[in-house]
């Protein structure tokens, strides 16, 4: 029995290290602002190219092992594009600090814990808002408050092309810092007044967006 008890004694210092260690995994990076956009406004080369700019910027700010997805819509011609809430995974999503930004997909459209504090980049630091010199709260979605493309019928560009435009169109921005005139929905706040760097800087952003762990 004096044995058993010595083994099992033993047993708890390493009970001890792992369930930290477990805890840190659970919440590493997988949400993030991008610190920088494409440098081509809202031409982000589609899909397939914004996700890998998701990618690089994680693997560069040390994250590796995760499948990054941008949280953006596209647009399609008689049925409904795909929606950015269907590309992201099931959740739950931390920023680089750890915080917990949503457990689910819906918590993540209902009551996210998005703020100008929580809503960082891939290397922890704030995103400029409302009120700072750039202004860049502007975050490219191309989606409806739900997280779901937008409708056939509706006519207007709202995702720069499906993210290959720099020059004429419109996209859906979010205000990650909640702020702006009454706009203060974090992924439908307003469309932009045009694809462009300048277009995009005309109403506080720099072609940013937001990535997402979908695995």
């Amino acid at each position: 029995m004096m044995r058993l008890v010595k083994v099992a004694l033993a047993a708890l210092p390493m009970l001890a290290v792992s369930a930290p260690a477990a805890l840190a995994q659970d919440a590493a990076m997988s949400f993030f602002i991008t610190s920088v956009g494409s440098g081509k406004g809202g031409d982000l080369g589609g899909l397939e190219g914004a996700d890998a700019h998701c990618g690089a910027l994680a693997e560069a700010a040390g994250s590796s092992g995760k499948v990054w997805r941008a949280y953006l819509s596209t647009q399609e011609e008689g049925k409904r594009g795909v929606s950015a809430r269907d590309r992201i995974g099931a959740g739950p999503w931390h920023n680089a600090k750890g915080v917990l930004i949503a457990g689910n997909v819906d918590e993540l459209h209902i009551n996210p814990n998005i703020l100008k504090s929580t809503a960082l980049d891939e290397n922890g630091d704030l995103v400029n808002g409302r009120g700072d010199k750039p202004n860049r709260h502007d975050i490219l979605t191309g989606t409806m408050m739900d997280g779901t493309a937008y409708f056939p019928r509706v006519e207007e560009d709202r995702t720069c092309g499906n993210w290959t435009s720099s020059g004429e169109g419109s996209a859906t921005v979010g205000h990650h810092d909640r702020h702006g005139g009454g706009n203060v929905s974090w992924n439908a706040a307003h469309n932009s007044r045009g694809c462009s760097e300048e277009a995009l800087a005309s109403t506080g952003g720099t072609g940013l967006f937001m990535c997402f762990a979908a695995e």
